[in-house]
């Protein structure tokens, strides 16, 4: 039986109907669509005076994980920039580096922010832990070279869009536990943070049509799962399981009342608000997973993003605390 659920924003349904739908998720078809490349990023940096650099951080098991690196270019900068450290969506199983990147670089040309975007090893190739430690990885890399990437160390936010959502709550709670480095906010864009499935809004949304279904979400979290147990899995791994979330920095969550991840992003800011956190939440009527990245100019979309861009600005531009 199907179950009532909010329907699509009529602008957004019908540019979503111009979209070939999705077939079900198997390792074959993940194999297919991985085949596919991305847009190249030069499309996006179009019109956009940047400083590109590439690095490679290895890890302790020996596996590099590629960076790259967006600066504004110019005259010499009298201040050091903000940053935003960038980790893609895709499941934890599609997706690279350049992955909804006009996103962060919107925050480029605004606020002058310096972007680093990191490739994190995507499951089921790579399982557990192993997705947000190499985040953390690439987060500590740019805290210890803020001086020579033009970054101000307290001006660092973590950002990430979907599954890059979810890992990037995971990365800023281990850069809470683990003392370093310091993060001025997390930026949650629809993320995909629990792997339980077990919300209204995982069940009206289990099947299509949509952009990222329940029965998709169950084959991601699968694959990134891999051996775990349901009861061993870490807080870091699906946030929405961490027994505490205090002491997080200031933190913005947004989704559509249309997507499988609503409920649970909603649960998110309500636990760090009972922890005495602050935080931002915006649902949006009518918006499908993903709706203000596939298609930014429908009006929707574009009150999402200005509405984030707006927190982020005010974020930046406060005065340290005392």
């Amino acid at each position: 039986m199907t179950l009532p659920r909010p329907g699509f924003d009529p602008e957004l349904q019908a540019a979503l109907a111009e979209m070939p739908s999705m077939p079900r998720l198997t390792p074959e078809v993940l194999a297919q669509l991985r085949q596919y490349p991305s847009a190249p990023v030069e499309t996006f940096l179009e019109g956009l005076t940047v400083d590109r650099r590439e690095v490679t951080v290895p890890g302790p098991d020996g596996a590099l994980i590629p960076l790259s690196i967006f600066s504004p270019a110019g005259p010499g900068r009298s201040t050091a920039a903000p940053c935003v450290y960038w980790i893609h969506g895709g499941g934890m199983i599609l997706g690279d580096r350049f992955s909804q990147i006009d996103i962060p670089l919107e925050w480029l040309a605004e606020f002058g922010a310096v972007v680093v975007t990191v490739d994190y090893r995507l499951a089921p190739e790579a399982t557990g832990m192993t997705l947000v430690e190499d985040c953390y990885l690439g987060l500590i890399w740019t805290a210890e070279h803020a001086d020579e990437l033009g970054v101000d160390p307290a001006r660092i936010v973590v950002a990430g869009a979907s599954a890059g959502g979810g890992l990037a709550a995971g990365t800023v709670l281990l850069a809470r536990d683990r003392g370093t480095p310091a993060i001025a906010g997390q930026v949650l864009i629809c993320p995909m943070l629990d792997h339980r499935d077990g919300t209204a809004s995982s069940r009206q949304y289990a099947d299509g049509p949509g952009t990222w279904t329940g029965e998709m979400n169950a084959f991601g979290w699968r694959a990134v799962l891999g051996d775990l147990d349901g009861q061993d899995v870490p807080g870091y791994v699906s946030p929405a399981v961490a027994d505490d979330l205090s002491g997080l920095p200031a933190t913005y969550i947004d989704a559509g009342t249309a997507e499988v991840f609503r409920d649970e992003d909603v649960d998110y800011a309500t636990r760090i608000w009972a922890a005495g956190g602050q935080a931002e939440l915006h649902i949006w009527a009518g918006g499908f997973h993903g709706f203000d990245a596939l298609f930014p100019q429908a009006s929707l979309s574009a009150a999402a993003r200005r509405t984030r861009g707006d927190w982020l600005g005010r974020l930046l531009n406060s005065p340290a605390p005392a």
